[in-house]
């Protein structure tokens, strides 16, 4: 079981900056795929960003291509989305997630967060 809590969501205007982290504890945080999903008011929930086990693969849905930027820290236990030029159609609860497995991938995650909201101002 891996137990995951997100952090660093808020209010901020379009054009700005946010980070958010997910700290991970239970099973080994270090051997699994990590993403970052988000969901939108009467919204299907949509992959936003995944990094394999080491940090060295990523991947990243085209709408945050060049904005986002997601990175781990084994030794923390954390993993990061960093979001900047921010608009408001980001606007939506972010959620974290990890996989069983350590390649990096859009489907498949096992474990989930709560989630953090995210709110952009136009």
């Amino acid at each position: 079981q891996v137990h995951l809590v997100e952090s660093g969501g808020g209010l901020v205007q379009a054009g700005g900056s946010l980070r958010l982290s997910c700290a991970a504890s239970g099973r080994t945080f270090s051997g699994s795929a990590m993403g970052w999903f988000r969901q939108a008011p009467g919204k299907e929930r949509e992959f936003v960003a995944g990094v394999n086990w080491s940090g060295n693969a990523v991947y990243y849905a085209e709408s945050v291509k060049g904005r986002f930027t997601i990175s781990r820290d084994n030794a923390k236990n954390t993993v990061y989305l960093q979001m900047n030029s921010l608009k408001a159609e980001d606007t939506a609860n972010y959620y974290c997630a990890a996989r069983e497995i350590g390649t990096v991938g859009v489907y498949d995650y096992d474990y989930w967060g709560q989630g953090t909201q995210v709110t952009v101002s136009s």
